[in-house]
């Protein structure tokens, strides 16, 4: 542990030396941040303050959102502000801290996706025990798996970023703390750490991966059998469902399994998963999902004509 004290602080290098590109990257991140809280909170009290609660689907949902918005508030605010200062540092403790809280929010929002998923399974293929199966208590326990299986995930990889002997240098080159770039500051052969962190991370995304598409496979097989409306129904979810897969899962996969390596593209590609997918999700739940525009319609205007009448 003596070798962790040479090092107090991380030099993160961020997305650009060029101050142009640091600018435009301060309005582009700050306005996504501010269109990510904005979307996900609408969702977040609308579906809490109307019947849509009961429903599994969108019960799921308002804890997707909860999950985005803690994800992505652990690197979003420092990504902004890192914008505006030339020499971006992140404490020890602040960038394990970050390790821990990415991997737990990124899993359990892993599994909500894949609860969510089985919801759509059980709504299109076994519609008359769907209210049985989908009841409240197994809802809750869903979520309780997501955070349990998040903390299962996270806690491993938070130990062994903990455990690497740091003694300079102590430069990152990523725009927040991660375990692969960490790797390579460590003072010690990481291999084992590599393909540690490979099982813990990559094959839990592929696995969960392969089911979600093979779940959502049958789901678009059996829709053959029903009526036309229905299957527009359905088939409006389900495509949104699979758009938000796709955003989160495929860059995932694409860094966490290969290798212990780093590539310029990492940062990019992380971008996807940390902040472009978790502010694309409310559009794509709200503008593909009739129930869900109509709920917030009825909600906001209704508040807004109360607030008119009471002024």
């Amino acid at each position: 542990m003596e070798s962790q004290r040479n090092i107090s602080e991380f030099i993160l290098v961020g997305l650009s030396y060029d101050k142009n590109i640091q600018i435009f990257c301060f309005v582009f991140f700050l306005f996504c941040y501010i269109s990510l809280l904005s979307g996900n909170l609408l969702i977040l009290v609308s579906v809490t303050c109307s019947p849509l609660s009961d429903q599994p689907m969108y019960y799921f949902l308002a804890h997707l959102s909860t999950i985005d918005i803690c994800y992505t508030s652990t690197v979003t605010p420092k990504l902004i502000a890192d914008q505006l200062v030339e020499k971006k540092t992140i404490s020890y403790g602040s960038c394990m801290f970050q390790v821990l809280t990415m991997h737990f929010f990124g899993c359990a929002e892993i599994f909500i996706l894949t609860a969510m998923a089985y919801d759509r399974y059980v709504a299109i293929c076994k519609p008359l025990h769907y209210m049985v199966i989908m009841s409240r208590t197994r809802c809750n326990l869903l979520v309780l798996a997501a955070c349990i299986g998040g903390a299962i995930h996270a806690i491993p990889l938070f130990m062994t970023a903990m455990t690497l002997p740091f003694c300079g240098p102590n430069v990152v080159d990523h725009y927040f703390c991660d375990v692969f770039p960490l790797l390579k500051n460590a003072c010690t052969d990481t291999y084992i750490t590599g393909v540690l962190v490979i099982a813990f991370s990559g094959m839990v995304a592929l696995v969960t991966f392969v089911v979600l598409c093979f779940s959502y496979g049958i789901i678009l097989y059996t829709l053959r059998n029903q009526s036309a409306e229905g299957r527009r129904k359905a088939l409006s979810t389900c495509w949104s469902h699979i758009t938000v897969v796709i955003l989160f899962f495929a860059p995932v996969i694409f860094i966490y399994l290969r290798p212990p390596t780093t590539f310029p593209e990492d940062k990019i590609f992380a971008l996807f998963y940390t902040i472009i997918a978790p502010m694309f999700n409310p559009l794509i739940y709200t503008l593909r999902n009739a129930e869900m525009k109509n709920t917030m319609r009825k909600l906001w205007c209704q508040t807004l004509f109360s607030k008119e009448t009471h002024n």
